[in-house]
């Protein structure tokens, strides 16, 4: 099992800056790739960046050009640096990595969500 734990939500301004960084754990033969979605209430969840395990990136035109992708192979991490945040940007944002696991299986793990309000 893959586990995944997401930090750095809150509440912040319009306008303003925050950093999520996602951590994660766990028996896994190898990265394919790792990203972040987002659901606000009432909405399907949707993709707002991911990076392969080549460190090619992509993004959702509403969030490009605000946020980045990175990863710590190293630390096993994954963060979104989040610029110029919108209220539409509000959301609970999960981490997600695919990857291939133990059983030598591809399959998407979920971090439990971390909650991003962008309100005055």
């Amino acid at each position: 099992q893959v586990q995944l734990v997401e930090s750095g939500g809150g509440l912040v301004q319009p306008g303003g800056s925050l950093r999520l960084s996602c951590a994660f754990s766990g028996r896994i033969f190898s990265i394919n790739s790792m990203g972040w979605y987002r659901q606000a209430p009432g909405k399907q969840r949707e993709l707002v960046a991911t990076i392969t395990s080549g460190s090619s990136t992509n993004y959702a035109d509403s969030v490009k050009d605000r946020f980045t992708i990175s990863r710590d192979s190293a630390k096993n991490t994954v963060d979104l640096q989040m610029n110029s945040l919108t209220p539409e940007d509000t959301a609970v944002y999960y981490c997600n990595v695919y990857v291939r696991d133990a059983t030598y299986s591809l399959a998407n793990y979920w971090g439990q969500g971390t909650q991003v309000t962008v309100s005055s």
